[in-house]
């Protein structure tokens, strides 16, 4: 009896000392793994992305699940700042760069890219580029690379161009207001003017009252840009560009192009062809004209359609927007200015040289064709929903979580992927045929990728504020046609000369 009693004495201490054992190894493995889970957090690089502009949505935190795909992927976390809002972009890189408090990688706007490259703060990136982000290296053509260079003294890569190898902008006009006054699409400017008057007098979106808009711009005589297109002016969203003019690059709006098309606007103008407030209306104005079933004609984004489609059905159920190729002009060759390379996308600046492998290791994950899928459609039920076995993207609200993208390399093909994406069945054949017909008008300009120094020590140049003074003034009728001339005078006299010279040496550069 006590052999048996001294037996089980034995077992149970042994069976308290087994589970002591068993405790302290799973309190240890606890520790260890603990230990191992923060040295992986630890071993992951924070990169600041800022990017401006951000449609609706909530600043991901580092458990949003986008931000742990990527790290998982990349070994980087990311963590995104935007522009407060109600407040500019530009100023709050600018207040930033005064204030030595950078992102590691962002997007530059108003040309503070040049500001930093001149001032030593941007840094180089040809060496690192190969090496960490390789697909954005071998993606963005030699040609692109070649711009970038000719934006520094030393002919280094500072900044990752954006790219767009299809045309953005696009001659727009109501084909619903075209059957509804019993005319055909416009194919000479003759043509063009009698659709503007017909949408004028015969009442073409049905509400009996007079109040058609035939075409329409904005204040500074912005995004009109179809009407200077006709007589092949070289504009970008209603600013004077720079092309091949008499054999040389020069300036658009003191062009004899320029000049035809002032007085062809001057005379839709008096005619009240030209809504008579387009130099009065701001943005928001504009826009809401359109979308109330006011303006028959005008220019804008075609990716940028659905919105305002979606509000002219609701006072027009029959409403259909359609491309307006460009109508011929005898004695000029119109275009649609395309703008495609030499743009700066993303930068890093010398501040954060010790982040920079991280940040374009990041920039590089979105660039991978491996990781198309995910960085198009992001993760299910925050990005994208699966309807009938199909990934569907959930539009944005103010609470749904922001995902990074950051390419900016669009080729047709991309482009159609995303009208897909983003477009309602109904509506994708319509936004695809108005950029078939604006790919067939479109054309680069020769200022592609010109760089903002050109213009240093004449800001007056740069903001097109002569060119816009004597536009408004001559178009309404205040100052005559003849005025022209004097701001030709006015602008090469004000450092126009110089700046053409800038012009062309870089445009010699460009094309060596």
């Amino acid at each position: 009896m006590r052999r048996m009693k001294r037996n089980l004495f034995i077992l149970l201490v042994f069976m308290l000392f087994v589970s002591l054992t068993m405790a302290a190894c799973s309190s240890n493995n606890e520790v260890n793994q603990s230990k191992q889970d923060e040295n992986n957090e630890n071993d992951l690089e924070k990169v600041t992305v800022f990017k401006s502009h951000l449609q609706k949505g909530t600043i991901p935190d580092s458990d949003d699940p986008h931000v742990q795909y990527i790290a998982e992927k990349t070994g980087v976390e990311y963590e995104l700042m935007t522009t407060p809002a109600g407040s500019d972009a530009t100023e709050q890189i600018n207040y930033m760069i005064a204030s030595e408090d950078l992102p590691d990688i962002f997007r530059p706007i108003g040309g503070v890219e040049q500001t930093l490259i001149k001032q030593g703060g941007a840094l180089a990136l040809d060496e690192l580029l190969p090496k960490y982000a390789p697909h954005v290296w071998e993606k963005i053509p030699e040609e692109a690379w070649d711009v970038v260079r000719t934006a520094s003294d030393d002919g280094k890569i500072y900044y990752i161009p954006k790219v767009f190898l299809v045309p953005e902008r696009a001659p727009l006009i109501r084909q619903d207001w075209l059957d509804a006054v019993g005319l055909e699409m416009p194919k000479t400017v003759e043509d063009y003017k009698d659709v503007l008057i017909a949408f004028r007098d015969k009442d073409p979106n049905g509400n009996g009252d007079k109040d058609e808009l035939p075409t329409s711009g904005r204040e500074y005589g912005e995004w009109m840009d179809h009407l200077f297109a006709m007589f092949g002016v070289a504009m970008w969203e209603g600013s004077p560009d720079w092309d091949i003019y008499d054999g040389k690059i020069n300036y658009a709006g003191t062009s004899e192009n320029m000049r035809a098309a002032i007085e062809f606007i001057r005379d839709l103008y008096k005619e009240k062809l030209l809504d008579n407030e387009t130099f009065l209306n701001k943005g928001e104005v504009w826009t809401a004209k359109i979308n109330n079933n006011l303006v028959g004609s005008w220019y804008h984004l075609p990716a940028n359609l659905h919105d305002r489609y979606a509000a002219m059905k609701v006072g027009a159920p029959d409403a259909y927007v359609a491309g307006m190729p460009l109508p011929k002009v005898e004695g000029y060759k119109g275009f649609v200015t395309q703008k495609s390379m030499g743009e700066a996308e993303w930068m890093i600046p010398a501040t954060s040289e010790e982040k920079a492998a991280s940040a374009l290791k990041l920039l590089d994950f979105f660039y991978d064709d491996e990781n198309e899928e995910f960085v198009r459609f992001g993760i299910e039920g925050a990005q994208h929903k699966v309807e009938d076995g199909k990934k569907v993207l959930i539009p944005p609200t103010d609470e749904t979580p922001i995902a990074l993208g950051m390419k900016n390399f669009t080729t047709e093909e991309d482009m159609n992927k995303r009208i897909e994406e983003t477009f309602p069945e109904d509506e994708q054949r319509m936004v695809k045929d108005i950029f078939a017909v604006s790919t067939k008008d479109a054309r680069r300009i020769a200022g592609d990728g010109l760089p903002a120094t050109v213009y240093d020590g004449f800001p007056d140049i740069q903001s097109h504020k002569l060119f816009q003074e004597y536009l408004t003034k001559i178009v309404i009728g205040e100052w005559p046609l003849e005025k022209f001339d004097e701001f030709v005078k006015r602008w090469k006299e004000s450092g126009g000369d110089t700046v053409t010279e800038r012009v062309q040496e870089w445009y010699d550069k460009v094309n060596q």
